[in-house]
């Protein structure tokens, strides 16, 4: 079991009881993600005399904040300490469908609406700077993504996290802020002052669905340290399987977005003008 293996003695030396550490974490994870519950609803409220905000946008945020809290607090979160397959689930919820949503919601764009326009300015300004740009571009973010899965499947690091929340928090962390970010970079709808073109998102899309899914059959055939065979195996399946299913609603969503930004637009048809009186 890995709770056995990683030497979970969570409060050993810290003077905290056994457990507080992680309950420590936990609580830290919902305080983030409800401060940006908060920020999302105070973005609507400041915007709210602007153009209606889509519905859907909204929903996707929420959404994509209940995902990640699924992952990293409750009985989910709880039960991946000791069960590969309940690690898997949170990683696929964390790592790729809370992304996806958050994603989905636009929420630079409902910022850029609901900032006074001097700070819009400065966050347009600050999305075009090197290092950003240099972060969001797809090769960078999915190396970022990929490279930080088998850093934590193929090395030590997936049993040290189980005995360090410091640790644990750090990866999952990064895994959210990097799936965020390398989904944001393939099919983001938020201003891209240097988005980067069809033919490189495609290659590295299909780049990283075939490194995500070597990582799945590698798993299967050798367990991370501490993990049963049969409990990685449906783990490893369920990486596997449900990312592919992401990665088909990735593909579908980058291609939806090339056909709206390519297709020729209709000109517009002037309106003919009513006569007035006594005009024939």
């Amino acid at each position: 079991m890995l709770e056995l293996l990683s030497g979970h003695d969570h409060g050993a030396g810290t003077g905290l009881l056994p457990g507080s550490r992680w309950l420590l974490l936990e609580w830290g994870w919902i305080a983030a993600l409800l401060a940006l519950a908060l920020a999302y609803a105070d973005g609507l409220w400041w915007a709210r005399d602007r153009s209606p905000w889509p519905r859907h946008r909204t929903v996707c945020w929420y959404l994509g904040l209940l995902a990640a809290a699924a992952a990293v607090a409750g009985p989910l979160a709880s039960a991946a300490h000791s069960s590969f397959m309940a690690h898997m689930v949170g990683h696929l919820l964390l790592g790729m469908i809370a992304p996806l949503l958050l994603v989905a919601a636009a929420p630079i764009s409902l910022a850029l609406r609901a900032l006074p326009v001097g700070a819009a300015r400065s966050l347009t300004g600050l999305l075009g700077s090197p290092p950003l740009r240099l972060l969001s571009h797809p090769v960078v973010a999915a190396a970022l993504n990929g490279g930080g899965l088998w850093l934590l499947y193929a090395t030590p690091l997936f049993a040290l996290m189980h005995g360090s929340p410091l640790l644990h928090g750090i990866v999952h962390v990064h895994i959210l802020a990097a799936g965020a970010l390398m989904t944001a970079s393939l099919i983001g709808v938020d201003p891209q002052p240097h988005r980067a073109s069809m033919a490189v998102r495609s290659v590295v899309l299909i780049g990283f669905i075939a490194a995500h899914a070597i990582l799945a059959q590698r798993l299967y055939a050798h367990p991370p340290p501490g993990v049963e065979a049969a409990d990685a195996r449906i783990g490893a399946q369920l990486m596997y399987y449900g990312g592919d299913a992401v990665d088909v609603l990735l593909i579908v969503l980058l291609f939806a977005g090339w056909y709206r930004a390519t297709r020729p637009r209709r000109p517009r048809t002037p309106r003919p003008v009513a006569a007035g009186p006594g005009v024939r």
